[in-house]
């Protein structure tokens, strides 16, 4: 008799105890919002997800700059650091990650801002706020966007070149190699250079929108506009940043074509401003990646704290398609040999050190950098 009343208190007590199971496994499924929102309403950890690594900014300059910040605003706050190596779908699994292991603010920089529109999604059915970051996500409910004037980044990259062209007495044709297809600042970088470029009378005789942003495909692209427009069939080349830059000049170098005929840039990177000063690429733009990476984390850390961020960061409002968002949006600077001085090495971007190698040291001198 002990014995039956032993095993039915053993039935009964492993029935309670799939009934809590139970429960609790229904609540997590049918209700996502919830948990996630209760896991991460404690949390002090914020996800930076940034694209790629061809661009040599990224990982010298936004992921330090912006952990920094983050460690001096909140002591103890921790950043989730990843980098998608321009994978879409690596960047989404990167996301999901970061979600589950509580994640309470995501900063966003796309791979892909079609493919970044679901990690959105996701992360508001959780409660957790995205921030847009360098590049827009369009069609999401994002709460804020932090970039530069993209549209105004090509207009100075295009004006640059045609003033350069015209000063050198040059007519003719140029080259146009573009930034990814599936970059939103790509496009805007396009529509702002085709602003300029198309009424200066100058002909684009051949153009590329270079998938990933890779140099090599870009040394590719400059190849093929050589091989039908011939070695001297143009008279400059419009790259859209400093990455596709450096592979149109390697296509130029590997052609034998003397002079470097003129050429763009963008991001100020090391390089580019090592052969801004040899006289190997005409110009860069400067965008002052710290106080858009500060801007992202004093932002992160007020919504991980459950604060409102400051007012005057995010003084405009940009339209996603989705909605307008509050948004800090920075001022880009055109740099050439006669101002990098006076940016890059003024703001301590680079150094003078950093810069002025042995190959360089006698180009630094002449531009008045020691």
């Amino acid at each position: 008799m002990a014995s039956t009343k032993r095993h039915r208190a053993a039935q009964l007590g492993a029935l309670a105890l799939t009934a809590v199971l139970v429960a609790s496994g229904c609540g997590s499924s049918n209700n996502q919002s919830s948990s996630g929102s209760s896991a991460a309403s404690g949390s002090k950890k914020i996800a930076l997800l940034l694209p790629e690594t061809k661009t040599a900014r990224y990982e010298t300059q936004d992921k330090p700059l912006f952990e920094a910040k983050v460690k001096a605003l909140c002591a103890d706050c921790e950043v989730l650091y990843s980098n998608a190596d321009q994978d879409a779908a690596k960047q989404q699994q990167q996301a999901e990650a970061a979600l589950t292991n509580g994640a309470a603010v995501l900063v966003l920089d796309p791979v892909d801002a079609a493919s970044a529109v679901p990690i959105v999604t996701k992360a508001k059915q959780q409660n957790v706020p995205v921030i847009s970051y360098d590049r827009l996500i369009k069609d999401a409910d994002i709460d804020y966007y932090i970039s530069f004037d993209n549209e105004q980044v090509g207009k100075l990259q295009g004006q640059a070149l045609v003033d350069k062209l015209k000063k050198d007495g040059k007519s003719g044709s140029i080259v146009m190699i573009n930034g990814a297809p599936t970059d939103n600042n790509a496009t805007l970088f396009k529509k702002g250079a085709h602003s300029v470029i198309d009424s200066s009378g100058f002909k684009v005789g051949q153009e590329y929108d270079t998938p990933d942003w890779s140099p090599d495909k870009a040394q590719s692209e400059m190849d093929q506009a050589i091989t039908s427009l011939g070695k001297d069939g143009f008279v400059g080349v419009y790259a859209a940043n400093d990455g596709t830059a450096g592979g149109a000049i390697a296509a130029l170098k590997g052609q034998g074509i003397t002079p470097i005929p003129s050429i763009t840039g963008q991001d100020a990177e090391l390089a580019a401003i090592q052969r801004i000063l040899g006289g190997e690429q005409y110009m860069s733009v400067y965008k002052a990646v710290k106080p858009e990476a500060e801007a992202a984390a004093t932002i992160s850390v007020a919504l991980v704290n459950k604060q409102t961020p400051p007012a005057d960061l995010a003084k405009t409002k940009v339209n996603n398609n989705k909605k307008d968002v509050p948004s800090v949006i920075l001022t880009p600077v055109a740099v050439t040999k006669d101002n990098v001085k006076d940016t890059v090495v003024k703001d301590g971007f680079w150094t003078a050190a950093q810069i002025c190698t042995d190959a360089y040291k006698s180009a630094c001198t002449a531009a008045g950098i020691s």
